[in-house]
């Protein structure tokens, strides 16, 4: 696993000890990147479930300000310090070892809004639909930011969940990724 593109190109990252994160390949980071940006003027990212952090180090690696990384398991984040340090990124990092819902509902207290926010949870735990409500309830999304969604390609996430609508949306094998972004009125 390594940083794919921008400051840090090159850069190999340590992966989660044992066998509880499923990283993203190196491969599907370079097309979801492609997909999104694939360079950033600033902003900030939320990695939600960051195992590693390889989403959002790349994030930094590729222009945000800066990415608050989020993650229940203690080895995840120990993992996570351990990427940023390697790649010197401690002052554009925010590393939280919470629950997704106590996370989230920590940083609307912050009137903060994300460029970028990135959905890889545990494929079991099926919650995109009620962190997508909860973000739009909070207004935690930018007006041009994106959320990544990457989910098992047995799992049809809808093309609209509340004021988001899938915009993009691909399939690696046995992974798929689905894009949203919030859908306002466009001035003709």
């Amino acid at each position: 696993m390594r940083v794919v593109s921008g400051t840090q190109k090159g850069r190999k990252l340590m992966s989660v000890p044992g066998n509880s994160t499923r990283p993203t390949t190196d491969k599907v980071k370079e097309s979801l990147f492609n997909m999104i940006g694939p360079y950033f003027q600033g902003g900030v990212g939320l990695d939600l479930f960051a195992g590693s952090g390889g989403l959002g180090i790349e994030g930094i690696s590729r222009g945000l300000d800066k990415v608050i990384f989020v993650d229940k398991d203690p080895k995840a984040i120990q993992t996570v310090k351990e990427n940023v340090k390697i790649c010197a990124f401690e002052k554009q990092s925010e590393i939280y070892r919470n629950d997704w819902k106590r996370a989230l509902k920590a940083i609307s207290k912050r009137d903060l809004t994300f460029r970028v926010i990135w959905l890889d949870p545990p494929y079991k735990n099926n919650v995109y639909i009620e962190i997508l409500e909860f973000i739009q309830d909070h207004n935690l999304l930018d007006d041009d930011g994106v959320i990544v969604c990457e989910h098992s390609n047995e799992v049809e996430l809808p093309e609209v969940i509340s004021q988001f609508k899938k915009w993009k949306y691909e399939e690696y094998g046995m992974i798929r990724i689905s894009i949203y972004r919030k859908e306002i009125e466009r001035e003709a």
